[in-house]
């Protein structure tokens, strides 16, 4: 069959998020970093994610870069395409979400498209067009002091309509309740009216797969990960995709282990301190690093006298959000950004030839920048280690054996997830 879903995401977690709902619900699936440059054997593959670097850039470069995903997707056959972006709806009131949703729609020939942020198993739930996270909304989250994006209103029929200048509805709960007939019948009356963006309510699972049945025929849909859990068996019952068994295979992997923490979400800051309180980790200092490189050789040398041993090796720069706005207030938010980055980089590929094999990243901008040093093109997606976060693996120059990766959005995984996730590959491969 010919490749179904062609998913271009703003970031490199998000992509990941994505690529791993459409593994466990069956769809064999590779993830691109960047646009590749040629075409991809899609023969074995169900979907492929594009993942990008275009969250918190200027919209124009958004627009550009995703416009040129969406022309490669479309080069590959791909029968959908499907505009990812975070089920926390971050973004700036010019962008992104709404001028790439814009662009895409218009090149693809739609009319109009859905947004579907929610993501129910991770908390994320829309009600009335407002974005909760567990039972807090968008702006009481946490997500206010977020450092790139900060969002001051749950509201996003209000928030979307600053973004774009077409109308933008909403998809009520009450219609979603009554089936997918219904819903769809409520697109095609707010697209009479010149709706062209629909904000989708959105509570749990059930919801979730109404939604699917809905807008499988779209020629796009955005939203975050939760619609890749339901959108393959709408394919199903379609007829465009086959069973697949174990859709998340890998090969076995090997290596030492380590963990590279960027982000300063709530979830990541507790998972630091849950594996401090019994394990070592080694701290990053963005004012320490503006000063000169010795930090990240300290750091080095802390991580290759400890990975012969069976305990992943934690080195991280999250940190609370009264210290983040102190190196901000000195550094600026972007250079302070910046240092971070570039020490993870440098560490990612200095200890990958120390040996490191099995890798766990924390943090959409770290992710980046460390797979962008590393070289990666192409993940292939496991099994899932946490809701949103699965197991990949690549190939890595000068590496024989691939490398293992888990790249983990701020926001998720348990509170032990830096050492549970070692646990869950295993010795023996994800099959």
């Amino acid at each position: 069959m010919s490749l179904v879903l062609g998913a271009i995401a703003d970031d490199f977690t998000g992509a990941t998020d994505l690529a791993n709902n459409l593994v466990r619900a069956g769809m064999r699936c590779i993830q691109t970093i960047g646009v590749p440059e040629h075409a991809l054997d899609v023969d074995d593959v169900d979907a492929v994610v594009v993942a990008l670097k275009s969250r918190s850039c200027p919209a124009e470069q958004a627009v550009n870069d995703s416009l040129a995903a969406l022309a490669w997707l479309q080069a590959q056959g791909a029968r959908q395409i499907f505009f990812k972006y975070c089920s926390t709806f971050d973004s700036t009131p010019r962008g992104n979400i709404g001028p790439v949703a814009d662009a895409l729609l218009e090149r693809v020939g739609g009319e109009q498209t859905v947004m579907v942020p929610a993501f129910p198993v991770n908390g994320r739930t829309v009600y009335q067009g407002h974005l909760f996270v567990g039972d807090r909304l968008l702006n009481d989250s946490g997500m206010q002091h977020h450092p790139l994006n900060p969002m001051q209103d749950a509201d996003l029929v209000r928030v979307l309509a600053q973004q774009t200048p077409h109308p933008v509805g909403l998809l009520p709960h009450a219609t979603l309740a009554q089936g997918a007939e219904a819903a769809q019948a409520r697109l095609g009356a707010l697209q009479r009216e010149g709706v062209r963006h629909v904000i989708c309510d959105t509570l749990d699972e059930n919801d979730l797969a109404v939604l699917a049945e809905t807008v499988a025929d779209l020629a796009l849909v955005t939203g975050g990960s939760g619609l890749g859990q339901t959108l393959p068996e709408a394919y199903r019952r379609r007829g465009w995709l086959a069973p697949v068994a174990n859709a998340g295979q890998l090969d076995a992997p090997n290596g030492a282990a380590l963990v590279l923490s960027g982000s300063c979400s709530r979830a990541t800051l507790g998972q630091v301190e849950h594996f401090l309180a019994s394990h070592e980790g080694f701290a990053l200092d963005p004012l320490a690093l503006a000063d000169s490189d010795t930090q990240i050789e300290e750091a080095l040398a802390f991580a290759r006298e400890r990975l012969d041993e069976a305990t992943p090796v934690l080195i991280y720069a999250s940190a609370s959000p009264e210290r983040v706005e102190q190196a901000q207030q000195r550094l600026g938010a972007a250079q302070a950004g910046e240092l971070v980055e570039r020490a993870m980089a440098r560490l990612a590929r200095e200890l990958l030839d120390a040996g490191v094999g099995r890798l766990v990243v924390a943090g959409g901008e770290t992710s980046g920048a460390v797979v962008s040093a590393l070289g990666v093109t192409e993940l292939r997606i496991g099994e899932q280690i946490d809701p949103g976060v699965p197991w990949t693996q690549t190939q890595v120059a000068g590496r024989e054996a691939p490398l293992s990766l888990a790249l983990k959005s701020g926001n998720f995984g348990g509170v032990d997830f830096f050492t549970r996730a070692f646990a869950a590959l295993g010795q023996g491969g994800t099959s």
